[in-house]
């Protein structure tokens, strides 16, 4: 089911007065809503709320408007008159199959598992990954890849992240943005350009 509501929206109604203002309104929405519901195939039960009319001949015209302009519809359909709320009931008959495609894959972040550790803990682990490799391999080039967010993050301020760690560890650091990593991943590279396992 649709249910489509009218409204006048920034239109005055001016010398004309409401009641015509909101004929020309509702006759000019019939016909886009013929169009919509042949462009989107939608169907099902349309209900059109239009703009309340009091005078019977204008919701005669507006009845007789919208039929005319579902006339070359394809598709089945019927079109009820205005109820006594001024709601237009359509009912549709869709013309083309209903496509249902689905397609999915696993989060990179998260594997799937829809949890990832907190991004405040990353420059943690950062450190304490980079204190060990400076430790364990006397390592004293050190380059380190992360995603471009945390990478801009590590070198923003007068006096960065990357710049305490370096001046702290006494090493030459450098940080570079890898798209290809996940939002939390990181890896350290030697001098050579080489993966560091830690």
């Amino acid at each position: 089911m649709h249910v489509i509501d009218v409204n006048s929206g920034s239109r005055k109604g001016g010398d004309r007065g409401q009641a015509q203002n909101a004929l020309e309104t509702n006759l000019e929405c019939a016909e886009e809503i013929a169009r919509v519901l042949r462009l989107r195939d939608m169907g099902g039960i349309i209900a059109i709320d239009f703009i309340d009319m009091h005078t019977r001949a204008h919701q005669r015209q507006l009845y007789d408007k919208l039929k005319d302009c579902m006339k070359d519809d394809k598709a089945k359909h019927n079109v009820l008159p205005p109820s006594k709320f001024g709601v237009v009931e359509v009912t549709r008959q869709r013309v083309r199959e209903v496509t249902d495609i689905t397609t999915e894959e696993d989060c990179p972040c998260c594997g799937g598992t829809g949890k990832v550790e907190a991004t405040i803990l990353i420059t943690d682990q950062i450190e304490n990954n980079l204190r060990y490799i400076v430790e364990e391999f006397k390592q004293k080039k050190v380059t380190l890849k992360v995603h471009p967010f945390i990478a801009a993050y590590l070198k923003s301020g007068l006096i960065s992240m990357r710049m305490k760690l370096a001046m702290k560890y006494k090493i030459s650091l450098k940080v570079l943005g890898d798209e290809d990593l996940p939002y939390l991943k990181f890896v350290f590279l030697n001098a050579k350009g080489e993966p560091i396992d830690g």
